[in-house]
């Protein structure tokens, strides 16, 4: 018992890591631009499809095609901003709709890639398993990795937003918009950058779950379905919050599925979302308008 445990604590935390970087970028782009990105589960798929693609088909290096899938969905959420959502800017509803049109054309560009059929095989990066203490829990290297990367690049980006002078005018923008363009803040810019953040973020999570998730073209729904319960727990506009909901949720989501059942743990998940909402409506650590 204490062995199957400790699996699923190191299961739920491979899973959480993933959540985090999805929730997170949500956040970032929600609390700049005002925009609920329906699409941002997509995004996760084009960075697991682009896994495939150059680490699977092309035998790049694991963590060059995790970097190159970054930088790729980066770049699709820059041109979503820029040609989609800032036409909408102060139109909440237009810009959900732009985000479900980009969720569409997503989904038919990864079936016109990759087809449409059996799930694309992505093997793991790092064969072999490691002992966790001793204890006789072998962890396969490949979840070790995403924990490592997820973790890495969490760092990273509270470093950025709390370091750097561009990361304290970002949260300025998701603040307070008016106060920060008085200051001289360019909104347009720093929309740009919010919207290339989140969806990297989510095309880095897509990567590196993509040896052990179904890559195919419609695996970006439950992903979305998750994220949106996890920053509305966390409370929307809080990073710390995001991350705090996507360990809490993840492992609860986890343990219930492993001793009961998926349906099961689904359904008490959202009861336990709407039991926060009822008590604390701006969630766990939100504070209405926090990056």
């Amino acid at each position: 018992m204490l062995e199957l445990i400790l699996q699923t604590c190191v299961n739920a935390l491979v899973a959480s890591s993933a959540t985090a970087l999805m929730a997170v970028g949500l956040v970032l782009i929600f609390g700049v631009m005002r925009i609920i990105n329906f699409a941002h589960g997509e995004l996760f798929m084009v960075g697991a499809y682009a896994v495939w693609y150059l680490y699977a088909q092309n035998a790049w290096p694991f963590i060059a095609a995790v970097a190159a899938a970054l930088v790729l969905v980066l770049l699709i959420g820059v041109a979503m901003e820029r040609a989609f959502f800032r036409p909408m800017r102060g139109n909440p509803l237009g810009g959900l709709i732009m985000s479900v049109g980009v969720l569409f054309i997503l989904q038919v560009a990864a079936v016109e890639f990759g087809g449409l059929g059996l799930m694309k095989h992505v093997p793991a990066a790092a064969r072999g398993t490691i002992d966790l203490f001793g204890l006789g829990v072998r962890i396969p290297w490949q979840r070790v990795i995403v924990i490592a990367v997820a973790a890495v690049l969490l760092v990273l980006l509270w470093l950025f937003l709390h370091r750097t002078k561009t990361g304290f005018a970002l949260r300025a923008c998701a603040q307070d918009p008016e106060a920060a363009a008085l200051q001289g803040i360019g909104i347009d810019r720093f929309s740009l950058i919010a919207m290339g953040l989140g969806a990297g973020l989510a095309g880095a999570a897509g990567g590196i779950m993509a040896p052990l998730v179904r890559v195919d073209p419609y695996m970006g729904h439950g992903v979305i379905v998750t994220a949106f319960i996890v920053i509305i727990v966390g409370g929307i506009g809080s990073l710390e919050g995001a991350v705090l909901a996507a360990v809490l949720y993840t492992f609860f989501h986890t343990f219930v599925t492993t001793f009961f059942d998926g349906t099961i743990a689904t359904i008490l998940g959202l009861l336990i979302m709407l039991l926060v909402l009822v008590v604390r409506p701006t969630g766990i650590m939100g504070t209405g308008e926090k990056v």
